[in-house]
């Protein structure tokens, strides 16, 4: 075969590639379908469990039989995507209405995770069975071929009632992701109903039905006023509060037991609130924490945080909703794939398209019983006929020579080659006209149909036929007979599985935290040269005074209230609260400084460290790795900020040098290469921190400054270079910017 190459330009293959690529997961993985509201895995799921006889009234089986089976027949996206959405499908703390029985450890509330699906075992729910499996075999929804074409699965399931509303939705797809909450199933039917006897109904006349989300874990929403614009526009945020509940603990004090908590905190998040709340204490935000306990169960969440007997309960819980996730922010983003397209829909759009589903399913479905029911029609009243005639019939089959010859006759009368007692019989039996169904059903009819009994139960079937197909016809005749099989069929779901809403919806005003006053004090900053931080009191540094000297890179007093700045060579300056450092005793170790600023100690060296406080009474001098150099008022650096710049570099260079200008009057750069250059402090300008500086010392080369010295007035001061003890005093004074002097080493 010749070889065909086809050239093309490589942005318009990976634009092209990439636009299928988002569309197969925007389409068939990540988005749910408007209909039955459940994405294609969950739908494979499903319809596999259904195909394999895993029905709720059957034995459970190994959750490994059906990921294997879904994903050898319907989803070959691997095994771990089929299990988590099969697992989802279980829990009742995630699905206002499980789809799926689970047998074994599912995983829990509190963010552990399902047991291995060879552990596991389920079945479909009774719910599942009957209202989105139960109609497949009457052609209700198209079937199309699986990803090899060896089988066939439905496109949609029928599903008789809106479940994107009613269990929700999460996904994140390309360029765009779904978030609905869940509601509660007998609001959501209501809703329905209505809209199908008024398809004019606006948002507002169906939220008296739907009053908001109804979150399998409670709760509270607080912001009731915004639900109908969420619902119009099919986006926006829910708040949602924990239920929070007072009791009396032993000694007078008081218990706040959390007994609800958000939608969004399910998970690891429960475990982070706990955290928080410790975080709390550890931090001096509040005193009045004595123990904090999570007591769930089975039973439902239990979350107890014992409180001191003269406590302010009403401005802790605040500080709870202000300072913890126990207020959190669902985002909705009511995304789904409608008429074979993502979009954004409302609560209406989305009943709507359900609605019209539904009219489309039972359509389907009553043209197929109908043309049942219309064939047992024909074949009873074939029966009935020949039950009349039944010993013509006899005398039919007891002459004809084979079932072919007695076939003909009955259906067009022909009587060649049958023996027939009588003139009259071969007549009536020239008469004839059987259809050729109904002339099948003769021919296999059996004997004891002749009873009288028999016949007149054949009779009252016929009856029976005749009033399903007036029926039949007249549902599919009438949209109103439609609509209200429809209704029927919704308000028995309701009365079989409606529960009572466990979310209440409320206006409820912001939480106003009051944060106490921290009473001022002063204390002693300790930083090891590890990193370690820890404040502790000033008498325990008096106490400790040499050890703490000696042991810490970094000590000075400062103010409880005050912030500690930390200039890095990378020209950053983090700050943090001092009061989000430890405080404790002297041979407590601390916290590194990396847990409670941006500072990143993998990538940033600590220069320098002082109290902010201290900064606003001095000028700082700055030094860089290339001689640059500058003088910036303190005040530059009070800011509120955990990270700004302290000064600007140049590519490739990073400061060394950070230190308060105090009663220094000269200072000596000192290069890697050996030159010195001394020159007098007020040589260097005053600049902004957003400024460069000047040039403090000609470099030549690769050459670099490598350290600074400052000498006060009247001060002998010595440092060792390549052991040659160098007085700094004697180095000759020169100009700043000059080249230096040469040290030389024998």
């Amino acid at each position: 075969m010749e070889e065909k190459i086809i050239k093309t330009e490589y942005s318009e293959v990976m634009q092209k590639s990439y636009i299928d690529y988002a569309m197969s997961v925007i389409i068939a993985r990540a988005l749910p379908d408007a209909r039955d509201g459940l994405k294609p895995v969950q739908r494979r799921v499903l319809y596999d469990m259904h195909e394999l006889g895993i029905k709720y009234d059957k034995p459970y089986r190994k959750s490994a039989r059906i990921v294997g089976d879904t994903m050898g027949k319907y989803h070959p996206h691997g095994d771990s995507s089929i299990y988590e959405a099969l697992v989802v499908m279980t829990q009742d703390f995630k699905k206002g209405l499980p789809l799926i029985d689970g047998h074994g450890n599912f995983g829990n509330i509190e963010g552990d995770g399902a047991a291995a699906m060879r552990y596991t075992e389920a079945r479909l729910e009774r719910i599942t069975q009957e209202a989105f499996l139960s109609d497949l075999d009457k052609d209700v929804v198209d079937f199309i071929p699986n990803f090899d074409e060896t089988e066939k699965e439905p496109g949609v399931l029928p599903a008789k009632f809106p479940n994107l509303l009613v269990n929700g939705s999460e996904g994140i797809a390309v360029g765009m992701a779904t978030s609905i909450p869940p509601h509660n199933l007998g609001e959501v039917i209501d809703a329905v109903k209505a809209y199908m006897l008024d398809e004019t109904i606006t948002t507002k006349g169906l939220m008296k039905y739907i009053k908001g989300p109804d979150f399998p874990t409670g709760g509270i929403v607080t912001n009731k006023d915004d639900l109908l614009e969420i619902y119009e526009t099919g986006a926006g945020k829910i708040k949602v509060r924990g239920k929070v509940e007072i009791e009396k603990g032993k000694a007078g004090k008081t218990l706040v037991v959390i007994s609800e908590i958000p939608y969004p905190m399910i998970g690891a998040n429960i475990s982070k609130f706990l955290m928080d709340v410790a975080a709390l204490s550890e931090s001096k935000k509040t005193q009045d924490i004595v123990d904090i306990s999570n007591q769930s169960s089975k039973e439902g969440i239990r979350i107890v945080i014992e409180l001191k007997k003269d406590a302010d309960v009403d401005n802790f819980v605040n500080m709870l909703y202000k300072k913890t996730r126990l207020e959190d922010t669902f985002g909705v983003n009511m995304l789904a794939i409608a008429n074979g397209r993502p979009e954004v829909m409302g609560i209406k759009e989305i009943i709507k398209h359900n609605v019209d589903f539904q009219f489309q399913v039972a359509k389907r479905k009553y043209t197929t019983l109908l043309a049942k029911e219309r064939e047992k029609k024909e074949i009873q009243e074939g029966l009935i006929k020949a039950c009349n005639v039944i010993d013509l019939v006899i005398e039919i089959l007891r002459g004809s020579k084979d079932r072919a010859m007695a076939k003909a006759c009955l259906v067009e009368g022909k009587i060649e080659g049958i023996k027939f007692r009588s003139k009259e019989s071969k007549i009536m039996a020239a008469q004839l006209c059987f259809t050729d169904k109904q002339a099948n059903a003769i021919l296999e009819m059996r004997l004891y149909k002749l009873i009288g009994l028999e016949l007149e139960a054949l009779i009252n079937e016929h009856e029976e036929t005749m009033a399903n197909i007036y029926r039949y016809e007249d549902i599919l005749d009438r949209r109103d007979s439609m609509a209200q099989v429809i209704i029927n069929e919704l308000e028995g779901i309701r009365r079989s599985y409606g529960k009572k809403r466990k979310t209440t919806i409320e206006n409820v005003a912001e939480a106003v935290y009051v944060e106490k006053k921290v009473e001022e004090m002063e204390v002693m900053f300790l930083m090891d040269r590890f990193g370690y931080v820890r404040c502790i009191d000033l008498a325990a540094y008096e106490r400790n005074k040499e050890a703490a000297d000696s042991e810490n890179k970094y000590v000075f007093s400062c103010k409880n209230t005050g912030r500690i700045c930390i200039f890095t060579n990378t020209g950053q300056l983090h700050t943090v609260k001092v009061m989000d450092i430890p405080f404790g005793k002297f041979r407590d170790k601390g916290v590194p400084i990396d847990n409670i600023s941006n500072f990143n100690g993998e990538k940033e060296i600590v220069i320098a460290v002082a109290s902010q406080m201290s900064l606003n009474l001095y000028r700082m001098i700055f030094v860089t790795k290339m001689a640059m150099m500058k003088v910036v008022d303190g005040g530059e650096f009070d800011v509120a900020k955990r990270t700004v710049a302290a000064t600007k570099l140049a590519q490739d260079d990073e400061v060394i040098s950070v230190v308060a200008l105090n009663d220094q009057k000269q200072i000596v750069l000192q290069t890697a290469e050996g030159y010195f250059l001394k020159f007098g402090v007020d040589e260097i300008p005053e600049k902004k921190k957003s400024a460069i500086g000047v040039r403090g010392m000609k470099l030549s080369g690769s050459d670099h400054v490598e350290q600074v010295y400052y000498i006060k007035s009247g001060e002998v001061q010595t440092t060792l270079y390549r052991e040659k003890e160098i007085d700094l005093q004697k180095l000759k004074a020169a100009k700043r910017d000059g080249k230096g002097t040469k040290i030389r080493v024998s």
